[in-house]
């Protein structure tokens, strides 16, 4: 029992860490989130696929600061950057940030659309980081902005309940990381955002304190590795129809990759990492890749009046050259599904179906699974709180309504 509640903290927990700034710049929007997705596979036994934290971004964190203060918090992980605006010069500022806490570094091994909890282990982990934001084109009606940063980080690892007693655990280490590179536009980090834009390089470094071999004298852990990816995408909301739609092209190469750095693509969790490499339908981080194209997008118009009730479309198609060890039949693969979304002012709510169409299942191939999306906005939820009322019997109701519909 201590062991599957371990592993639930962890599906819940592991990519926290990735929710950092996603602007390549400091977020000069003052935001009070929560986030919380999960995916539900209809059959075989993968691990829980769910994110749930409270993300705070804090501009003029001390009065009339320079300071923007940004956390995403967990029960059992925290990650925060104090970000200081023009540092060296006007346009260039100063991130720093620290993370740490359990479960973030957990490796699940999925192999040919199965997940093996005797190849799978828990990992924790703690890092510190320094980052550089410079905006090229001040003035722009859309930024052009630069980012370096490195990362120190340590991983130490301990066995499941069901690992395997003559598996060989990967040894504690320590990493240090380098990522750089340039977006052009940007997607705020919120669910379904109405209005977006981007095209971005990026360039991202591994260099750990030692090789390892570990499992059963058959994987490796590198010394180093390297990734490269771009990424281009728009959002945009139709003004007369109020419908939306969202697409992106992601690609990315790597060398040396292994087990702990290479793409991991499966699943609808867009707000898992900076990065979400989804797929409808598959299990999460079901693929890996040492490189791959990912094609996905979505469509989503409203059917009331009112546009809160809106029916949402997706598909999604990677190619995927795998990560040796891990292949599968083929190279492509595909998902599609469609959901239900309620959206106001301080909610966003969406329940969906999902199907897999190339995902390895024991009856062949395709996969089903169910989720939720759900976004609350307690900036909004505690303005329509604090409204004025008149006085009177239903007041404290009509506030409560107020926050469920604004």
């Amino acid at each position: 029992m201590i062991g599957n509640w371990k592993r639930l903290l962890c599906c819940i927990f592991i990519n926290l860490c990735c929710v950092s700034a996603v602007f390549g710049q400091i977020d000069p929007v003052k935001r009070d989130l929560v986030q919380i997705g999960y995916n539900a596979a209809l059959e075989g036994h993968p691990p829980l696929s769910i994110y749930a934290f409270y993300y705070r971004n804090q501009p003029n964190f001390l009065q009339e600061s320079n300071l923007t203060l940004r956390l995403a918090i967990a029960p059992t992980y925290v990650d925060g950057e104090l970000g200081i605006a023009g540092v060296l010069d006007e346009h260039t500022d100063l991130g720093i940030g620290v993370a740490g806490g359990g479960f973030a570094d957990t490796y699940d091994e999925i192999r040919q659309g199965k997940f093996l909890p005797k190849e799978s282990f828990t990992g924790h982990g703690a890092e510190v980081s320094l980052s550089l934001y410079h905006l090229f084109n001040p003035g722009q009606l859309i930024p052009l902005n630069g980012l370096i940063r490195g990362i120190a980080h340590y991983s130490f690892y301990s066995a499941d309940d069901n690992t395997a007693k003559d598996f060989q655990l990967v040894d504690d280490h320590g990493t240090f990381s380098v990522r750089t590179g340039v977006r052009w536009g940007g997607k705020e980090p919120t669910l379904f955002p109405s209005l977006a834009m981007e095209l971005s390089a990026w360039y991202e470094g591994m260099f750990r304190s030692e090789s390892d071999v570990y499992g059963y004298n058959d994987r490796k852990l590198e010394w180093s590795s390297h990734q490269f990816w771009a990424e281009a995408l728009l959002a945009y909301t139709l003004p007369k129809l109020k419908h939306s739609f969202f697409v992106s092209v992601t690609a990315g190469t790597s060398i040396d990759a292994d087990r702990f750095s290479c793409y991991r693509l499966g699943a609808l969790l867009p707000l898992a990492a900076e990065f979400p490499l989804s797929l409808p339908g598959y299990f999460y981080q079901e693929l890996s890749a040492k490189q791959f194209a990912l094609f996905g997008g979505n469509y989503m118009f409203p059917v009331d009046p009112m546009n809160r009730w809106n029916i949402n479309l997706m598909a999604a198609t990677a190619y995927v050259d795998f990560l040796p060890g891990l292949e599968q039949p083929g190279h492509w693969h595909s998902g599609v599904g469609a959901g239900v979304l309620y959206t106001s002012e301080s909610w966003r709510v969406m329940v969906g179906y999902s199907y897999g169409i190339d995902a390895i299942r024991t009856d062949g191939h395709g996969a089903h699974s169910i989720g939720i999306l759900l976004q609350f906005d307690l900036g909004h939820a505690k303005e329509a709180f604090l409204k004025p009322a008149p006085p009177g019997e239903w007041r404290g109701i009509q506030r409560i309504l107020g926050v469920l519909g604004s």
